[in-house]
């Protein structure tokens, strides 16, 4: 090997990746801040950012279910309860009254933070099978949505070798 091509490896195995691509497959309150924090502090460092909603993440770019979020109160082991009183009639509503209540003192709403990564330049895709799935079509899809897309443009960002690709 010569040094020229040491060399040259050398500096393939520092080099960071610069575009960052987040699978977002529910949409329950846990599950969708950290995505939306990565894909901002990505974009604030200067990295393309594309987000993939599929399955119930999907919910997030429809008109009518963006602003539904809740947290899972059943099956849930960070919350500080029984599971057991999960299963309660109202748990679910009580439980996300308080954890939004919490998220309000640090951090934006669902909406604001997609807006903020929206403005930013970070792209929102959603997911073609599971829009057909869902019955969805693209007049239910909220004004940020960047385009409608299936595996195989996933896949073409997923094995970019400067793509970090992160499912949440």
């Amino acid at each position: 090997m010569t040094l020229t091509t040491q060399q040259s490896k050398e500096a393939e195995i520092g080099k960071k990746a610069n575009h960052l691509v987040l699978v977002v497959t529910n949409d329950t309150i846990d599950k969708v801040y950290p995505p939306m924090i990565l894909a901002t502090t990505g974009a604030a460092s200067g990295m393309d950012v594309d987000i993939y909603f599929t399955f119930w993440g999907l919910k997030l770019l429809d008109k009518k279910g963006q602003t539904q979020t809740k947290i899972a109160s059943v099956g849930n082991p960070a919350l500080p309860m029984p599971n057991i009183m999960g299963m309660l009639p109202g748990m679910t509503a009580m439980a996300t009254k308080m954890m939004k209540g919490k998220i309000k003192k640090y951090w934006p709403t669902i909406p604001e933070m997609m807006q903020q990564a929206k403005d930013m330049g970070v792209r929102f895709h959603a997911c073609s099978p599971t829009m057909g799935l869902m019955g969805m079509t693209d007049k239910d899809l909220i004004p940020l949505t960047d385009s409608i897309c299936g595996a195989s443009t996933f896949l073409d960002w997923a094995t970019d070798p400067n793509s970090v690709t992160i499912f949440t």
